[in-house]
């Protein structure tokens, strides 16, 4: 098989072009900071450190929860042989086994009483019996968490969590055991009402969201584990003595000579010294087409050796391979970024405390001052300022409305990750974008023939595809898709012959031909000079072109071209007019680039782009001051969308991509990135608004629910109305979450 660079250049500047797509991915000297652990480093065993996700300072040498949020720690460098998340399988199994009694607990409250066989308090017996387990098992991690919150100092929603059912619970237990504890007034139904469904549907959803939220958690180092996975397990060394056999891949040292035959994965980065092949290095290039290698080329490990037979000098291995620095720099730039604290999270500490003082105090005044049973109403009042503080409207204020965005939003083919990334959309005022594949199809296609004079164009287009056809080189199956189209005639070449780097030769009908660059050109004595200015203009418009000599005399060009999306043009046109800067960063060479950014009106076009390059333009731009969203399509896209404030990934391009980021456009549309802005923003301002509604609710409950209005209206809010008040908040926040999809449809704008 071929391989081919621009062939409108001379021989001098051929391998220079012919490198122009992939010069540049190199590897260069370059270590990531290892970050920072809090436990003194002698004190850390040799082995997996965890960190918390939200709080990555957190670092840890074995598997917890964050002091802090008390969510659990996950291993900073994921493994390949990492299995099922131990906390997503406990609690998965206390969801399921808990969620029968819970649904029979709330049926029983919800019409217990119309049962003329049960008693009233046979019915809170039966209650309890069922809901003690719930609690008690199912929502032990919750107490935990909350003694831990508590201990550290740092109340969280595990303190709501934790005191809500807590609070509920334990009141409804003394009501089932000990009824003559309470006034008359808390009688209803023939019994003194009880609150078990409330904690008992309070742990199933909160075991419910545990669940839905470490899946979601678990995507996190997908990107990585796809990365890893790239790597082959082992490498075929040849010895001294002339004997080669298969070894562990981390017993590669520098200076191996190693053998990858077809088909096979490079195993380390180093150099050709024997064979020539095409390299498929689009896994972590992202460019889609093969790299002809030959003696003194670079390699690069995890890259796919498509059809000849190769023998490679180790240059890098381990650590100081490209692909363990892609791994390093995404793991780096995912634990480097600032957690996104929730709203609810940053309300949530001081909520905690005033609800606990508010119940205090309403305790210790009911029971010292209050009428009697002084101390029976004080209990009464201070678990009603509890249960009316019970966290659901508050936590469900950001998931409701993010679960209605992330909807809305995949109508229109955006996938948001998580909710930090929906939260910081808005804020995006520079958009950073690779070419191949995001702004272009991606996919090599025939662009024009010119013929030279005495030639035809069909008969231009006929001659090389049928030299082609012996080619597997995505440029020479472009020409031949054309003559195909074109019904042109394809008869078999009487002979082929890859001239390596530079074209092929053949022969077809008894017409000996040449198909490549300026250099096959000049080799075969073809004077090439008077398409010249054509083929430069062509090549000026992001075209390769190459020449066609039919015995020793110049036929004529075909260019072949990567084609920019129909999408494209309008899409930089709506975000140039939101007032986005952008930025085109691509490994293609600087006359590429530059024609690309011309058709398209990007005014900041930065080619021969390494992926490291990438991060570094990013950090640049933040430094800056500016809020960056990078988009793009390959692997080694990868570190750069982690790094961002914004990666946005197209769903057209790699797994290890959308990983990665932070967004996903299905279509790989750029217009959809104006529509995520909108979203963006509307779903921050109802998350503002569920939050105002939950601590309004809960702003003039407590004080009814302390007795403040009993001196002078003689009104006590019960139990069972401060749970009424909870359900209410719940029902304002879900009501008002739905409100978004009924939001001006971002396709208008």
């Amino acid at each position: 098989m071929d391989t081919r660079s621009d062939p409108s250049q001379p021989a001098s500047e051929a391998r220079r072009a012919h490198h122009e797509h992939h010069e540049h991915h190199e590897h260069h000297e370059h270590h990531a900071p290892t970050p920072a652990v809090t436990e003194p480093a002698s004190a850390a065993p040799q082995g997996t450190i965890y960190t918390c996700p939200m709080h990555p300072e957190i670092r840890r040498t074995a598997p917890g929860h964050c002091p802090i949020c008390g969510m659990a720690l996950e291993p900073l460098m994921p493994s390949l042989d990492d299995d099922e998340n131990p906390e997503l399988r406990d609690f998965t199994r206390r969801f399921w086994w808990t969620l029968p009694p819970t649904v029979v607990v709330l049926a029983l409250a919800m019409g217990g009483h119309l049962l003329g066989w049960l008693s009233p308090r046979t019915q809170s017996w039966v209650e309890l019996v069922l809901t003690a387990p719930v609690v008690l098992w199912g929502g032990w991690p919750f107490f935990v968490r909350m003694a831990q919150s508590i201990r550290n100092a740092s109340p969280n929603m595990w303190t709501l969590i934790g005191l809500g059912v807590g609070a509920a619970f334990l009141y409804s237990v003394a009501a089932t055991v000990a009824p003559g504890w309470f006034p008359e007034s808390f009688m209803v139904h023939g019994r003194v009402a009880v609150y078990f469904e409330a904690a008992a549907v309070i742990v199933s959803l909160t075991l419910l969201g545990q669940m839905l939220e470490l899946k979601a958690r678990g995507q996190t180092s997908a990107a990585i584990k796809a990365l890893l996975g790239l790597a082959p397990k082992t490498a075929r060394r040849l010895n001294d003595d002339g004997t080669e056999g298969d070894v562990p891949l981390a017993h590669v040292h520098v200076g191996d000579r190693l053998r990858v035959r077809p088909g096979e994965k490079v195993p380390v980065d180093g150099v050709v010294l024997e064979g020539e092949s095409p390299v498929d290095e689009s896994m972590l290039t992202g460019e889609p087409i093969p790299v002809g290698k030959r003696a003194g080329d670079r390699l690069i490990g995890a890259t796919l050796n498509t059809s000849g037979a190769l023998v490679m000098r180790a240059e890098r291995v381990g650590s100081e391979t490209m692909l363990a620095q892609i791994v390093n720099m995404v793991a780096q730039a995912q634990r480097s970024r600032a957690p996104m604290q929730r709203m609810a999270d940053r309300v949530a500490g001081w909520f905690v405390l005033a609800v606990i003082g508010v119940a205090i105090a309403t305790f210790v005044t009911w029971g010292l001052f209050g009428p009697q049973p002084s101390w029976v109403f004080a209990t009464i009042n201070a678990l009603a300022v509890l249960i009316i503080a019970c966290p659901c409207a508050l936590g469900l204020a950001t998931p409701m409305s993010i679960m209605v965005a992330t909807g809305k939003a995949a109508t229109h083919g955006i996938l948001f990750r998580d909710a930090a990334a929906i939260e910081a959309f808005r804020r995006i005022d520079t958009l950073v974008v690779d070419k191949t594949g995001t702004l272009t199809e991606g996919k090599p296609a025939f662009d024009s023939v010119v013929p030279a004079a005495g030639f035809a164009e069909g008969e231009v287009l006929s001659l090389a595809a049928r030299l082609d056809q012996g080619s597997e080189h995505p440029l020479a199956q472009a020409i031949v898709a054309e003559a195909r189209r074109r019904g042109l005639p394809l008869d078999a070449a009487e002979s082929f012959e890859s001239a390596s780097g530079i074209g092929v030769r053949g022969v077809v009908g008894g017409r000996r031909l040449a198909l490549g660059n300026t250099a096959l050109m000049e080799a075969e004595r073809v004077e090439w000079r008077a398409l010249s200015e054509r083929a430069e203009a062509l090549r000026g418009q992001g075209a390769s072109v190459m020449h066609l000599a039919v015995d020793g005399r110049l036929a004529g060009l075909l260019a072949v071209s990567d084609p920019i999306k129909a999408s494209t043009p309008e899409a930089i046109g709506r975000l140039r007019e939101d007032g986005m800067h952008i930025v085109m960063a691509t490994g293609d060479g600087w006359t590429t680039a530059r024609a690309v950014a011309a058709k398209l009106g990007i005014d900041e076009v930065i080619g021969e782009v390494k992926p490291a390059d990438k991060v570094a333009i990013v950090q640049r731009l933040q430094a800056g001051g500016r809020k960056v969203a990078m988009a793009g399509d390959g692997i080694n896209d990868a570190p750069a969308l982690a790094q961002a404030d914004i990666g946005i990934a197209m769903g057209t391009g790699t797994d290890v991509a959308m990983n990665a980021g932070h967004v996903t456009l299905v279509k790989g549309d750029l217009r959809a990135i104006a529509r995520a802005r909108i979203i963006s923003g509307q779903t921050v301002q109802n998350m503002r608004q569920n939050l105002g509604f939950a601590l309004v609710y809960n702003a003039l409950g407590v004080p009814v629910a302390a007795g403040v209005l009993y001196p002078a209206f003689g009104l006590l809010l019960s139990p069972m109305i401060a749970a009424l008040a909870m359900s209410l908040s719940s029902v304002s926040v879900v009501s008002n979450a739905l409100r978004l999809r009924r939001e001006r449809s971002p396709e208008a704008t």
